[in-house]
């Protein structure tokens, strides 16, 4: 797992500012209002500071950036980063501020001087998140990331907050290095092994191999696997932290370590992003990673189905019907469309072994939801109104973007199937929401369901706020505020 950057919270030590190495930072408000600390660093840097500010460069700089002041004269730190930011800035703008010194900072040391703004948790939150790299299998690694500290005016108070927000940055960043691994690295029985470390956290973990997957009846995830080599896995992470009676939250992923299309084989170009196919299942694990972490006071159990997309003589082929957990029938068209076959199965497994109080299932399920919402939006289908609000304004308070799609039945009916109960694709139009109808089968008529499509936001090809180009990590503080506040009793 990916280091992240040691962080620690301090009172305000205005007499040693000029002594501290490596970078400073201060919180500069729009009015120009200089904190103590900023004065004193005024005085130090021989007005520099009144300066810069009062540049035009400046008055252009958006809240939450940051301008550097570098080498600055009467300090020891290598530089000065001001970042625009007022007293009582929101949450997300807090998180984008630190996220944005921590590209300022590089891997140097950062000391930030927060003093009496709001939300110095979610600074942290955002230095934690933005301070993320993957070079596991670079010869030549990156330099270790310094150490930040966090000068508050209540550093108890901070630090205290800042606890449950560190479980949530460690999830993210477990989440990220899952999906950032490359297919040769993390074989199901690989990531099998990766949840099973889980066990340290205090999470029941469960691995159901193959016969007992075929003996449970469930063709259709094993129809997916079936010209792989590697092996098909099913991953039950269950953390008991709520009421022994609660029903718990039930969080399916889709786990497909490499996808090449099957016998419906893919292009060839793009073909290596398909390490990412396995991103629902990493978010999954991410999130049960937070609440380990965190000691959630509720009951969350995490299942993931783990399966590998090749072609081969014993792949299964387009025409072919398999018969599904639930028992319905499917006659696989395409076996690009994989997926939903793999979550269907583990989707009724979950309702029937855990009996959820809630279920969202989470993938990288279609190209059709990236055509309709881009990079910006993940698809959220739901079968009820109060568990989607709810998720919504999770996914809002954390900054996640989401978006409410519809279904229906003219979408369910372009499943029908001439040989089978359904097939497994609803042909090009409304691609993402087909494939959402099709799962909807899979939901008993009395489990409050969510189904999340991931596939524009897992993985982006350049750097965001929050995270560096690859892996994003999404979904974890969405799913994470969900719990906690919809899933844990309040204090």
């Amino acid at each position: 797992m990916a280091e992240l950057r040691a962080l620690t919270f301090q009172p305000v030590e205005l007499d040693a500012l000029d002594t501290v190495t490596g970078r400073i930072a201060v919180c500069i408000t729009p009015d120009l209002k200089l904190t103590a600390g900023a004065r004193r660093l005024n005085r130090l840097t021989k007005t520099a500071i009144a300066r810069a500010t009062t540049s035009e460069a400046w008055e252009k700089l958006e809240e939450g950036k940051v301008m550097s002041l570098g080498w600055p004269a009467g300090v020891a730190a290598e530089a000065v980063d001001m970042v625009k930011l007022s007293r009582r800035p929101t949450a997300d703008l807090a998180r984008k501020a630190g996220a944005a010194l921590a590209v300022a900072a590089g891997s140097a040391e950062l000391t930030v001087l927060v003093e009496g703004t709001r939300h110095p948790e979610e600074i942290a939150l955002g230095l934690a998140l933005r301070s993320y790299g993957f070079d596991d299998h670079k010869s030549r690694q990156a330099e270790p990331v310094g150490a930040a500290r966090v000068m508050c005016a209540k550093p108890e108070e901070a630090e205290a907050a800042w606890a449950p927000r560190l479980a949530v940055a460690e999830g993210v960043h477990f989440t990220r290095d899952l999906v950032n691994e490359p297919a040769n690295v993390l074989t199901t029985t690989e990531f099998a092994n990766r949840l099973q470390a889980l066990g340290d956290l205090g999470v029941e973990v469960e691995v159901l191999e193959e016969k007992e997957l075929a003996d449970l009846g469930m063709g259709a995830l094993l129809c997916v696997g079936q010209g792989s080599d590697s092996p098909t896995k099913v991953v039950i992470m269950r953390w008991n932290g709520g009421a022994k009676a609660d029903a718990p939250l039930a969080l399916v992923g889709k786990g497909v370590v490499f996808d090449t299309g099957g016998i419906s084989l893919k292009p060839a170009g793009g073909m290596e992003d398909m390490t990412m196919d396995m991103g629902g299942a990493g978010v999954v694990a991410g999130v049960m990673h937070a609440v380990a972490k965190r000691k959630a006071k509720a009951n969350v159990v995490g299942l993931v189905g783990l399966v590998e997309n090749m072609p081969s003589g014993n792949a299964v082929r387009p025409g072919d019907v398999v018969t599904s957990m639930k028992g319905d029938t499917i006659e696989v068209i395409n076996t690009d469309a994989e997926g939903r076959l793999v979550l269907a199965d583990v989707m009724w497994h979950a309702q029937q072994a855990e009996k959820p109080a809630a279920m969202i299932d989470l993938a990288t399920l279609t190209g059709a939801c990236i055509i309709a919402l881009g990079h910006e939006n993940a698809a959220v289908y739901a079968n009820e109104d109060g568990l989607a609000d709810a998720f919504l304004k999770a996914a809002k308070t954390e900054t996640e973007g989401a978006w409410r799609m519809p279904l229906g039945k003219a979408y369910d009916d372009m499943l029908k199937s001439a040989k089978a109960d359904m097939k497994n694709v609803g042909g090009r139009p409304a691609g993402s929401i087909t494939a959402a109808q099709f799962l909807k089968r899979f939901v008993a008529d009395d489990t409050p369901w969510i189904h999340l499509d991931i596939a524009g936001v897992a993985q982006v090809k350049s750097d965001l706020d929050m995270s560096p180009k690859g892996a994003t990590g999404w979904g974890v503080r969405a799913l994470d505020r969900l719990i906690s506040d919809r899933f844990e009793p309040r204090e």
